[in-house]
């Protein structure tokens, strides 16, 4: 079950959400270093860290699955986030360079589905970057933050359920060391905690970050034609928090929009 968009909006805007978005976001740009001139999509609640992406970026797309709700992305300018059916992205073909998942694998009921979509749209050579909640640490244990909620996953189940659907995962990272905290000494303690759990508890953190190249050589998927043939538009979204989005709207006015509404987009809590 996904969390709630509005859930999720508060927690990153409180003090814990804050420090951990933080501590993600070093460890994403740390595997992506450099995204100049790439499509980017991010699938789940992705706004904290798709925003920073925005300026390198030559597009950069939300999709935010129909059961958590959406949020309208940038803030100002043309809007470039929608509302979707997890198994069937609005985006064309071979069309990303790279895809990022937060708050979405581990909250799926149709992990195929979703997981068939992304090999579909990465484009050859792309990759696909999963944030999900690591089995082992205390995140996953406590359901006042959103990473207590839904299907947690080991290191070695997570590299299995991606080989199954065609890609081929690379050795994962592991982050969020500090508790689930709102101790504010804790929190302002993050930098050093995520330095001790690296070097002393690496098993335990609260994430797992794992990088995986599409596989290119393994043909079409089963089925993907059928559902290829019944999807070309979508609802774009229009400016509410809610999710509520106006009729009308196509995959290609997404598309373009995002090319704009990326130039310039600032924050997002």
């Amino acid at each position: 079950m996904y969390n709630d968009v509005v859930d999720l909006r508060d927690f990153y805007a409180s003090p814990a959400g804050r420090a951990a978005r933080r501590v993600v976001q070093r460890q994403i740009r740390a595997m992506w270093p450099d995204l100049s001139g790439m499509n980017v999509a991010g699938i789940g609640y992705v706004l904290p860290y798709l925003a920073p992406f925005a300026e390198e970026a030559q597009r950069a797309v939300a999709l935010m699955p129909a059961r958590q709700g959406v949020i309208r992305w940038p803030a100002s300018g043309r809007n470039a986030a929608a509302l979707v059916p997890e198994e069937q992205l609005p985006l064309p073909d071979v069309s990303m360079d790279r895809v990022v998942l937060v708050h979405a694998l581990e909250c799926s009921e149709n992990l195929r589905g979703l997981l068939r979509e992304v090999w579909r749209i990465l484009a050859d050579g792309g990759r696909v970057l999963l944030l999900v909640p690591n089995r082992r640490g205390i995140w996953a244990r406590l359901d006042h933050t959103p990473f207590g909620h839904g299907h947690p996953y080991t290191p070695g189940q997570l590299a299995r359920l991606l080989r199954e659907n065609l890609f081929v995962p690379s050795p994962p990272a592991i982050g969020l060391y500090m508790p689930p905290s709102r101790s504010r000494m804790i929190l302002r303690s993050a930098p050093a905690l995520e330095e001790v759990g690296r070097r002393w508890f690496r098993a335990f953190g609260g994430l797992l970050f794992v990088e995986a190249e599409k596989q290119i050589y393994a043909g079409t998927l089963a089925g993907a034609g059928r559902e290829l043939r019944r999807r070309r538009y979508a609802r774009i979204v229009g400016g509410t928090e809610h999710g509520s989005a106006p009729r009308g709207g196509s995959v290609e006015a997404l598309w373009t929009a995002s090319g704009a509404a990326n130039r310039g987009a600032g924050p997002v809590v």
